[in-house]
């Protein structure tokens, strides 16, 4: 098994739906310890979520901009298991007027906003588990390639864009301690949060036109599948990168374009 005996925090459950559940499920598959996080009014359904897995993880109270909750994050961490070896970052927000075409008049109050929760707490989670990565670990985030301008994503492009940079400075940062930073860009899945941005639907249709492998937008097995072999040793040498699992779009040289009809 790839993880069998590792230790691994997952952030982003919030149902069956979110692809860092699917990440749990399979990491349990492969042997690992898991534990959630959640905050605020969601947590209830995160923990509902979890009684879905087996065995049953715990979910520990983690608002990424709460710099109280990062510093108990690291004291329940090493409380509990003494070393981690493994976390997900699956966290990002934007407010609804930083998406949709609204680029140009977004205010400052959801841009920050949106930087703080979805690029910022990729650093803010590191810096609480890396202590306990005594020897030696792997941070994964999920992402969105923003290498191009693409439409509707808007400010959540840009703080994605921020993100692969932050994967990128982390691994210079922490690779001497023997870990490791990627990225995993996936292509659109149907998840709660991806509904929630309009025009989601061009991504999907796009995607299916033109993935060379094809790309189902219901099913985040692949992504979890590479989050898994990313989080276990079977990448020793692989750090500040941002792989892609989106059925080789990336690869084919053309932006997002319209539904055809």
């Amino acid at each position: 098994m790839l993880l069998e005996g590792k230790n691994v925090l997952i952030t982003g459950v919030l149902s069956r739906q979110s692809i860092a559940y699917r990440c749990a499920e399979i990491a349990q598959r492969e042997g690992a310890n898991v534990l959630l996080t959640s905050f605020g009014r969601v947590m209830s359904i995160t923990e509902k979520a979890a009684r879905k897995l087996s065995p049953v993880p715990d979910v520990l109270e983690l608002d990424v901009n709460n710099p109280e909750h990062l510093a108990a994050l690291t004291d329940e961490l090493r409380s509990r298991w003494g070393r981690v070896d493994g976390a997900l970052h699956a966290i990002a927000f934007a407010p609804e007027d930083a998406l949709g075409g609204n680029f140009m008049k977004t205010p400052w109050s959801s841009v920050e906003f949106t930087l703080r929760t979805s690029t910022f707490s990729l650093k803010e989670l590191a810096a609480a588990v890396a202590p306990l990565m005594t020897d030696g670990g792997s941070i994964v985030t999920l992402d969105f390639d923003n290498r191009f301008a693409w439409p509707v994503y808007d400010w959540m492009g840009v703080a994605k864009a921020g993100l692969e940079s932050v994967v990128r400075y982390l691994a210079r940062d922490l690779g001497g301690h023997k870990i490791r930073v990627n990225a995993v860009a996936a292509g659109p899945l149907a998840t709660m949060a991806a509904k929630s941005i309009p025009g989601f639907g061009q991504f999907e249709a796009s995607w299916q036109r033109q993935a060379p492998l094809g790309w189902d937008g219901n099913d985040s097995d692949p992504v979890a599948r590479m989050v898994t072999v990313l989080l276990s040793d079977w990448a020793p040498a692989t750090t500040g990168e941002m792989i892609h699992v989106d059925g080789g779009y990336h690869a084919m040289g053309s932006q997002l374009l319209p539904d055809e009809g």
